[in-house]
């Protein structure tokens, strides 16, 4: 299992695409995880291949995680000849966001979706969308994604303030990786269930220590300190920072010396086009 880092950074126009990665399982890329801004261009420049690149892992709806699906789903059309089916999960609707499958339905749907042409264009689309339960819940386990020979995916309820959000899990051959997406406080305890044991546990990370980021920014992620916390108490193998932005690349030793409280193993900053073995 390789991760490839397409995108390494946040919403801001900071140098970096927007988060994106992409799974290689025995060199064949496979599974998509999130599309920011920016990460088409990167998914070239990788050589990334788009021959079976099926499965889609959508951690939240926000446009710095979503943006660039369009783009890439028509690359795979107009890359092969036959049919294709996608097989997307995200997380259920809530307040302002659509559900996954409604969200796919208004991007590319027959019958009205803003891509309705892109069904038929090149090659014959099906998009299987899965919405995954994004309601917290005292006590709540993973739940089985997707189970295909050696390969299985895992999710699990986010938190990312009023944008519901999934954490996923992806194992392959005894290896895996954890996906905490954008996550604050509320949704730590889920992470540390699902992460528990992983190798490597990329972690989104957007603010310093308080007081040293807005205040409204911890509502909606989590400090070094709590990520420090986390990785320990769920035995991840290693950390990848990913979703970065200036204060972040400013400030590397201070986040290293925060999560080095409590984390030991090792800690790696995401850079776009990145590769790592789980």
């Amino acid at each position: 299992m390789e991760l490839i880092v397409l995108g390494s950074g946040g919403p801001g126009a900071d140098g970096r695409a927007s988060t994106c990665f992409v799974l290689s399982l025995d060199g064949v890329p496979r599974i998509l995880i999130d599309a920011g801004s920016g990460a088409f261009a990167r998914l070239g420049e990788a050589n990334v291949s788009l021959d079976q690149l099926g499965l889609i892992l959508l951690t939240h709806l926000h446009i710095d995680h979503t943006c660039e699906l369009p783009g890439i789903i028509k690359a795979r059309a107009v890359s092969v000849g036959g049919p294709i089916i996608f097989h997307i999960f995200g997380p259920t609707g809530a307040g302002q966001f659509p559900s996954t499958k409604r969200f796919i339905d208004l991007l590319f749907d027959r019958q009205g979706g803003a891509f309705a042409y892109l069904a038929d264009f090149s090659a014959p689309l099906t998009f299987a969308v899965g919405d995954v339960n994004a309601a917290l819940q005292a006590g709540a386990q993973p739940q089985m994604l997707w189970k295909e020979n050696d390969l299985r995916i895992d999710a699990i309820a986010g938190h990312h303030d009023d944008a519901p959000a999934i954490i996923y899990r992806v194992t392959y051959k005894g290896r895996s990786v954890t996906f905490s997406g954008d996550i604050d406080a509320a949704g730590l305890d889920n992470l540390r269930r699902i992460a528990d044991g992983c190798d490597l546990l990329v972690f989104n990370t957007v603010v310093l220590d308080p007081p040293h980021s807005p205040a409204i920014l911890y509502t909606l992620h989590t400090p070094p300190a709590k990520i420090g916390e986390v990785a320990a108490a769920a035995h991840a193998g290693g950390l990848l920072l990913t979703h970065l932005n200036r204060s972040i690349d400013e400030n590397h030793d201070a986040v290293l010396a925060s999560i080095r409280r409590n984390f030991t193993g090792p800690v790696t900053f995401a850079q776009d086009r990145l590769r790592v073995t789980p």
